[in-house]
């Protein structure tokens, strides 16, 4: 065993808790992945910081909240002075990759994503499968790979000066298997780790699926026939009690930029739940790729292996697509495996609270590196093999992340195993008051009934909101040094 091991992280995107095999029930065929989770732990209540990409990105190579490091919404650097782990171990001495998405910087419709001190020896970027920017990797594989399909696809390249751009399926999304960009990121992957070095390596793999648009090959397809796959839970007629702009939503995701749950007749809905957990079986027949290269190279026992997302998918719920300010679980509870031969207890099960911004620490941990002194992160290997306790609640914060709504939507989500209280922010110096939801979890695991406004419960909601007053000022930015008492 290596005193300093290798480290994979494997990222899906937008991929919700449910759509694995490791949870209980799934509809999801992943024996690869169900298979890694035998040989490590599963972490059953792993919550992201924030239910969009950026934010949550950040967190995962900071180790911190998104109100701490300050890529608080897509579209947004993250700020000078911010730590990646993936730096921190360029600089101890490790080779370090990228393949796939990277999201700390704006990308939108093809811009060129800013790069930032990251470390990154190996820079296989590509931000999604139709990104128009020249540095899209995935592209410049496809026209070597398959020429005639590149010839095929290239019209549907999109770029800044694309009008009206929208979430819809181009001819990159729906590529065969061997052509698609899952195929491009497990492949290269594979060729990262058949590159022979003495040093140790850390390796982050960034699928894009299953993110929207939905899309997958026919032999994945072929995987779920209808009734494969449960209806969603909840409908409209729900969200008459929740905070008006999920209304809203339903009748327009990503305000009014993306497909919307009220566009679908039920059988096209099931057809996108379909098609999710198709994407999420590709992916698992490439991470079973990537495992079986690990032990073939003999890098097995020596790599800590974490499979993570960065955020969920409504995926109808609450007649509700993509994500938001909603906090909903499916939007904001994610998979989580971590594998460690010999150090993560094989056939672990975690119940209580961790989040992904625990990534960090616990790399930093797994490596030796020196401690980061705005990391707010749990160590998930102590955390498996019970040296130290999970949290006792989960957290998020969204701050007008995704496309922006008039006025700005600002949720902030605290859970503990009994209740979640979702917290609407209002604008006093607008005159609006908040507002918010509050599930009693032990009846409602579902989170259908609101008791925001219930005299019943009036007194658990003052108790969670107190949490959540709490909470934030535990994450406040207070890292400047204090030289002396005044």
């Amino acid at each position: 065993m290596s005193s300093r091991p290798n480290i994979l992280v494997i990222c899906t995107d937008q991929h919700r808790f449910d759509a694995v095999g490791t949870h209980p029930g799934s509809a999801a065929i992943t024996p690869n992945l169900v298979a890694l989770a035998e040989r490590g732990a599963v972490f059953e209540q792993c919550y992201a910081p924030n239910t969009v990409c950026s934010p949550t990105r950040a967190s995962m190579l900071t180790g911190e909240y998104p109100s701490s490091h300050g890529l608080w919404a897509n579209g947004v650097t993250l700020p000078e002075g911010r730590s990646l782990v993936s730096r921190e171990l360029a600089d101890a001495g490790y080779r370090t990759g990228l393949v796939g998405k990277f999201h700390l910087a704006s990308a939108f419709e093809g811009r060129t994503e800013e790069r930032l001190d990251d470390g990154f020896e190996t820079f296989a970027w590509a931000h999604d499968p139709f990104h128009g920017a020249p540095e899209n990797a995935y592209h410049r594989w496809l026209r070597e790979r398959h020429p005639a399909l590149w010839a095929e696809a290239m019209g549907d390249v999109v770029t800044p000066d694309v009008e009206n751009f929208a979430h819809e399926n181009t001819r990159f999304d729906e590529m065969p298997a061997h052509a698609s960009y899952s195929t491009w990121v497990t492949e290269e992957v594979g060729d990262f780790l058949r590159t022979e070095d003495d040093r140790p390596f850390f390796l982050l793999a960034n699928y894009f699926a299953p993110h929207h648009p939905f899309a997958a090959p026919q032999e994945y397809l072929d995987l779920y026939p209808p009734g494969s796959v449960p209806p969603p839970v909840g409908g409209p007629d729900e969200l008459a009690t929740k905070p008006t702009l999920q209304s809203e939503a339903s009748r327009a995701s990503y305000v009014g930029h993306g497909p919307s749950f009220a566009d679908f007749t039920p059988e096209g809905i099931d057809e996108i739940r379909r098609t999710y957990h198709a994407m999420v079986s590709q992916i698992d027949d490439g991470v079973g790729r990537i495992l079986r290269t690990l032990r073939e190279q003999g890098l097995e026992r020596d790599t800590l292996v974490v499979f993570v997302s960065d955020h969920g998918e409504m995926l109808g719920d609450h007649a509700l697509l993509l994500k938001g300010p909603m906090m909903y679980d499916p939007a904001v509870r994610v998979p989580l495996v971590v594998s460690w031969p010999d150090l993560v207890p094989a056939g672990h099960r975690v119940t209580d609270f961790v989040g992904v911004h625990d990534v960090a620490h616990t790399i930093r941990c797994a490596a030796g590196l020196e401690p980061y002194a705005r990391d707010q992160g749990l160590d998930l290997v102590a955390v498996a093999r019970e040296e130290r306790e999970a949290r006792t609640y989960a957290w998020a914060e969204y701050r007008d992340s995704g496309y922006p709504y008039d006025p700005p939507a600002h949720t902030t989500m605290y859970r503990r195993h009994d209740s979640k209280v979702v917290v609407w922010h209002g604008d006093p110096d607008a005159g609006r008051p908040a507002t918010g939801e509050l599930y009693d979890l032990a009846d409602d695991p579902d989170e259908l009934v609101n008791r925001w406004d219930d005299p019943a419960y009036a007194r658990r909601r003052l108790e969670l909101c107190a949490a959540v007053s709490d909470l934030q000022m535990l994450h406040e930015h207070r890292h400047a040094d204090r030289v002396a008492p005044w």
